[in-house]
């Protein structure tokens, strides 16, 4: 099995208690995750303070592979206060977090970079996206 020590670090970032929650239901799905962080931004805290804790978050899950910021919308204060860490290849910022995202990172093999995995994240979960009616009819 692999260590934390192989993996790239995650947060989850996102407006209220989405990112504790998505965490946990990953978790009921795949089992614990060490290496993903949920960061929780209240409507009315401080920016300054939530730039902290990000900060203070990404020094725990980078385990030398880099980070993974998944934010739950581009444009959003959780996005905003991210792009403030963003450095290609080493820190990247991923948004429009839902389960099947969380899911892939969870499972990464330690062989990814952090840009391929940034990429099939986001590969998975536009996948994800769909209208069953489409393709199953009535």
């Amino acid at each position: 099995m692999t260590t934390d020590q192989g993996l790239v670090g995650v947060l989850v970032v996102t407006h209220g208690h989405l990112a504790n929650e998505l965490v946990a239901a990953a978790e009921m799905i795949v089992g614990e995750i060490t290496h993903i962080v949920p960061v929780s931004i209240g409507w009315h805290v401080d920016v300054n303070e939530s730039k902290k804790e990000i900060e203070q978050a990404i020094h725990t899950v980078d385990k030398g592979k880099g980070v993974i910021l998944l934010t739950d919308m581009f444009g959003g204060t959780p996005s905003n206060i991210a792009l403030l860490f963003m450095k290609k290849g080493e820190l990247e910022i991923v948004t429009g977090a839902n389960l099947p995202m969380i899911i892939k990172l969870a499972q990464q093999t330690g062989q990814e970079t952090v840009s391929e995995l940034a990429f099939a994240v986001k590969e998975q979960g536009q996948k994800q996206i769909s209208i069953p009616s489409e393709f199953l009819g009535e």
